[in-house]
C-alpha cells in the first residue's frame, strides 16, 4: 500500500526532495553526512509528528545513516518512482547521453 503525498506535510516533502535531489552535498560513501543530518533530522522531526506509526523506522535509519536506510523513510512520503528519478537526476544530471 503506498501512501499518497497529500498525507504527508509539505515542508517534509520538499525537505526529502531536498536531501535527494542533493546527494553529493549530503551524502559521503553512501553516509549522511553531518549537514544533510541536518536536514534528514527536520524532515524526520515533523513526519513523526505528523505519523508516529514510522518511528520505528525512521529511528533505524536515525542509528545507522546509510543511503539505503534513508531512502526508505524518504520512499514512504515520496514514492518509489519519484525517489528513483530524483536520484537519478542528482548522479547523473538532467541530460541522458546515449553512448
Amino acid at each position: 500500500m503506498v501512501k499518497s503525498k497529500r498525507s504527508f506535510g509539505p515542508d517534509v516533502y520538499r525537505l526529502f526532495r531536498k536531501l535527494v535531489l542533493g546527494y553529493y552535498e549530503y551524502f559521503s560513501h553512501d553516509l549522511l553526512n553531518s549537514e544533510g543530518r541536518k536536514v534528514f533530522e527536520e524532515a524526520v522531526r515533523m513526519l513523526i509528528y505528523e505519523h508516529p506509526e514510522y518511528k520505528p523506522l525512521i529511528t533505524k535509519a536515525r542509528r545507522k545513516p546509510t543511503l539505503e536506510n534513508v531512502l526508505k523513510v524518504v520512499r514512504l512520503v515520496l514514492g518509489e518512482d519519484e525517489v528513483k528519478d530524483l536520484l537519478d537526476i542528482a548522479i547523473h544530471g538532467v541530460y541522458k547521453y546515449r553512448v
